[in-house]
């Protein structure tokens, strides 16, 4: 008498579950790495703006203020504002009034510069967000929720259009079949049951 042992079928349905989302942790964390390596990019131009146009306004304590502004930076409306106060203020008690209409005057710059050209290019070529996402999707969201809106706007754009690249990839490409009485003039030929992309087996 021979005894055959026999082996549970592994619960594939129950793994797949955990693939799925295992892939979304994958596809959201690395957006928001991304972003992340975007917007300290964004802090560190920004800062350096700071430092150059401090610098040949000669006010005091300028590489301080500079450091300060890109660590402000990451916040959103306030951040700005705040990095702003410091180097004004300075500026009004060490060279009077002219020189604070020059930092107002710089502050407004960096502003233009940093919301219409840094920002959107460096998403762009950091987490491939489109350029007019980056300038259009936050005003929108600021005007909708405020604070909140355009703090999130950024890192929302981020993992939406990163599930946009990775459903892009993910799409089946179907090989394009000859049409009756044309000359192959190239491939392999599949038969209609065939899945895409795999040959068919001998004997079938």
């Amino acid at each position: 008498m021979s005894v055959a042992w026999v082996r549970d079928r592994p619960d594939w349905p129950s793994i797949q579950p955990i693939m799925q989302f295992s892939r979304h942790i994958d596809v959201t964390g690395g957006s928001l790495r991304r972003w992340f390596v975007a917007q300290c990019y964004d802090s560190l131009a920004v800062g350096a703006l700071w430092w150059f146009g401090l610098d040949y306004l000669h006010v005091p304590w300028a590489p301080f203020w500079a450091i300060l502004a890109a660590g402000l930076q990451f916040i959103p409306h306030f951040g700005p504002v705040m990095a702003f106060m410091g180097p004004a203020l300075v500026a009004l008690f060490a060279g009077g009034f002219q020189k604070f209409l020059y930092v107002l005057i710089l502050y407004v710059t960096i502003i233009v510069i940093d919301g219409l050209v840094l920002q959107p290019v460096i998403m762009r070529r950091t987490a491939r967000v489109p350029i007019w996402a980056s300038l259009i999707v936050p005003i929108l969201l600021s005007l909708l929720f405020g604070f909140w809106g355009l703090l999130l706007a950024a890192p929302l754009l981020a993992v939406i259009f990163a599930y946009r690249a990775h459903g892009k990839r993910a799409e089946p490409t179907i090989p394009r079949q000859t049409p009756p009485g044309e000359a192959i003039t190239g491939g392999r030929l599949i038969s209609p049951g065939t899945a895409a992309g795999r040959a068919p087996s001998d004997g079938v």
